[in-house]
């Protein structure tokens, strides 16, 4: 009777939750398309319309052969009826607001950055399962460092500590990175981290190849967070040292996004997050920022606006601080693998045809969009509360090390064959020149 109970409360929990959902996010801008059902199993394809199919959309290369031959035998996206599918906007709350059902335990450093400023390392520990060795340490030959990015209001999703801790089985070495004032890391100077502004996760980057010498390092972030994942790969470039990196529901054109807004349900938690994170420090940026206009802002432009461009000391426009710091400026300079991993119903990033950089992903061989037809924002639920956009993430990651080390053993196995040829014809050019002497030194005696 009381798991029965237990079981009728939850159901009546979830159809209460559902109703909330659909009154106070109103209808998804749905394309054309998004919300056709059709039979067969979900399947993994290069290009093709097909409503309730997945689709790799790329460059042809050998890496996109290797990446659509893994992703398509990935367990994440097999076939099956799921109740989460045709609801973006419950998928999208339920990973922004309900707390994660186990909490990791962290180990937090302190970076002490260039000009004084601080940036937190939460180091994610607990069991690694059995003591046998895991197929990423089997991928990437040292266990690899996994660097995840909070979104950009820092705010820690049940989403971010479930893919740690699923990354923490199978290898990986998950670390999170909270910007300046974030998550309760000290603001120990009154320049705070600008949207798209890499500098302070290149020194992050830099410690942790320190800390953890020889261990191959991948990134991953969440919504828009990963406007600072893509404004770090286009700057560094070849010298970013990541070996791949991934954007679980990016959003790519940031300032349009900020001014077009977002769901309000969604923009007002991320903005309370924001506010009560930078009330610590109210006094000390009042130096900088007029707080009273900060706190009152109403959307999440307003608030950027108001702390980074409508400064006392250094104000600039509204367009000049975003042709510093949106994501995709420099992304023809980027020269690591990224897998974007979205969906056509995200009520938060908008439509796809608009939102959707798709020249880009035709055109540069290291960028590799998975859209699906559902998931929503950060969701992507199937049968269970986690997502399977982390599982496949992982999985790409450690196709991309697969892929890369066949080919070194490749290019190895070219290399001590030229170097064979190479010495057999020295050998032989060393004899026949060795005739010639004898010759020479004959016919001169």
């Amino acid at each position: 009777m009381l798991a029965l109970g237990s079981l009728a409360a939850g159901a009546l929990a979830l159809a209460l939750l559902c109703l909330l959902a659909r009154e106070l996010w109103g209808p998804g801008r749905e394309p054309a398309g998004a919300g056709e059902e059709e039979d067969g199993d979900d399947v993994i394809r290069e290009e093709g319309p097909g409503a309730g199919h997945c689709r790799l959309i790329c460059k042809p290369s050998a890496l996109a052969q290797s990446l659509l031959r893994s992703l398509q035998r990935g367990a994440a996206l097999q076939s099956g009826r799921w109740l989460w599918r045709t609801w973006p906007q419950l998928q999208t709350m339920f990973q922004l607001l309900f707390p994660a059902a186990h909490q990791p335990e962290l180990a937090r450093e302190l970076l002490q950055l260039a000009d004084g400023g601080l940036v937190a390392l939460d180091w994610v520990l607990g069991p690694r399962g059995a003591g046998k060795r895991s197929r990423a340490t089997t991928a990437f030959g040292i266990a690899p460092v996994l660097l995840v990015l909070p979104n950009a209001s820092g705010k820690v999703t049940r989403g971010i500590l479930h893919l740690c801790l699923l990354a923490l089985e199978q290898g990986y070495k998950p670390v999170i990175f909270n910007r300046r004032g974030h998550n309760g890391s000290p603001l120990a100077s009154l320049k705070l981290q600008a949207f798209g502004d890499p500098g302070d996760l290149k020194e992050a980057v830099t410690y942790i190849r320190v800390r953890q010498p020889g261990s191959s390092l991948c990134a991953v972030s969440e919504g828009s967070g990963s406007g600072l994942l893509l404004s770090y790969l286009g700057e560094c470039g070849s010298s970013s040292y990541l070996a791949a990196a991934a954007c679980i529901s990016p959003v790519f054109r940031c300032q349009e996004w900020l001014e077009t807004g977002c769901p309000w349900l969604y923009e007002w938690s991320l903005l309370l997050h924001q506010k009560r994170g930078l009330s610590r420090y109210a006094t000390a940026l009042a130096e900088a920022v007029e707080m009273g206009r900060l706190f009152r802002s109403r959307s999440l432009r307003e608030f950027e606006e108001t702390l980074f461009c409508q400064t006392k000391k250094h104000p600039v426009t509204w367009d000049a601080y975003w042709d510093r710091n949106e994501p995709l400026r420099d992304a023809d300079e980027a020269a690591v693998p990224v897998l974007c991993i979205c969906s056509a119903d995200d009520p938060v990033r908008g439509p796809p045809a608009s939102t959707l950089p798709m020249e880009l992903f035709h055109s540069s061989p290291y960028f590799f969009l998975l859209l699906t037809p559902h998931g929503g924002h950060c969701g992507f639920l199937r049968e269970g509360p986690c997502s399977w956009s982390h599982g496949m993430t992982l999985e790409y990651f450690m196709a991309v090390a697969e892929f890369f080390r066949a080919e070194e053993r490749l290019k190895g196995l070219h290399r001590c064959r030229r170097s064979v040829l190479q010495k057999r014809e020295a050998s032989s050019a060393a004899c026949h020149l060795q005739e010639i002497f004898s010759w020479q030194r004959s016919y001169t005696r």
